[in-house]
């Protein structure tokens, strides 16, 4: 079969009898023109390394091979592995599946070192898992290029918010203190199916320049803290970890201050001094 006779997502989910599963937290979006919009935000991918995660039945991983990428997907599930092989067939050296568990398998080691974009309608159990997991750790830059993942609209919301908002927190000073998160576009949950109780955008994170002199895993342990309890005082909330009061009072910022009232820059300082 060749990229120019595939049928419908329609037809393809119907002849190989699946359905969306709940446990596996799909839902199945088939509008190939709003795939291929998705597939265009992050700009050129002609002969670029994209991976994916949970394809299913290829509806996006379509658009993206449609685009020239060269794909690989990480599917969990045994029956959509029929349908990938077709799409594989179809475009000829463009596809990899790897049938396992995106969370347990060391994405950085797939493309031997060189920049890849990420791609993906991301399952809604383990979308803020993996996301997390792309935006931790030490080592920055990543070796990704850029994130282009599917959330449900509140979770898009609490990774762009600004401080001062109810939807500000520790997702959002993860996913801004070295990155820069848009929300690229919002999907109406009438083009899934089945339809989600919900609203779904889509964001698109670029990595940016890392702070100096700050660790990440410090920061992480200042936002834990200060969110962990983020209806108390700076001054309750912080108490617990060494030396966090000392440094609010060498940055001047008042401990009478909840969590949700500082900027990111603010908490990326009072990490620098923990970091020393």
């Amino acid at each position: 079969m060749s990229n120019q006779d595939l049928p419908p997502l329609r037809e393809v989910i119907n002849a190989h009898g699946l359905f969306a599963s709940k446990a596996l937290g799909q839902n199945f979006l088939f509008d190939e023109q709003l795939l291929s919009r998705i597939a265009a935000i992050p700009g050129r991918l002609k002969d670029q390394n994209v991976l994916e995660v949970g394809p299913g039945p290829g509806g996006l991983t379509r658009a993206l091979l449609r685009a020239g990428a060269k794909v690989t997907a990480i599917e969990m599930d045994k029956r959509c592995m029929a349908p990938l092989g077709e799409l594989a067939e179809a475009f000829p050296g463009q596809l990899t599946v790897i049938e396992g568990d995106a969370l347990k398998i060391d994405h950085a080691t797939l493309f031997d070192g060189e920049p890849y974009a990420i791609l993906a309608n991301l399952p809604y159990n383990v979308g803020t898992a993996l996301f997390t997991g792309w935006l931790s750790g030490e080592a920055w830059p990543p070796r990704w290029a850029s994130l282009t993942l599917m959330f449900q609209q509140e979770v898009a919301e609490r990774i762009v918010a600004q401080s001062g908002s109810d939807a500000f927190g520790r997702l959002a000073i993860l996913s801004q203190w070295r990155a820069a998160p848009k929300i690229a576009m919002k999907v109406h949950r009438s083009a899934f199916t089945p339809p989600p109780k919900v609203m779904s955008a889509i964001i698109h994170v670029k990595p940016g320049d890392m702070p100096e002199g700050v660790s990440a895993r410090m920061l992480e342990r200042v936002t834990e803290a200060a969110f962990g309890q983020r209806r108390k005082m700076l001054r309750q909330s912080l108490k617990g970890l060494p030396g966090a009061l000392e440094a609010l009072e060498t940055l001047g910022i008042d401990p009478s201050r909840r969590a949700e009232t500082l900027s990111v820059a603010e908490f990326v300082s009072i990490a620098k001094i923990l970091s020393v």
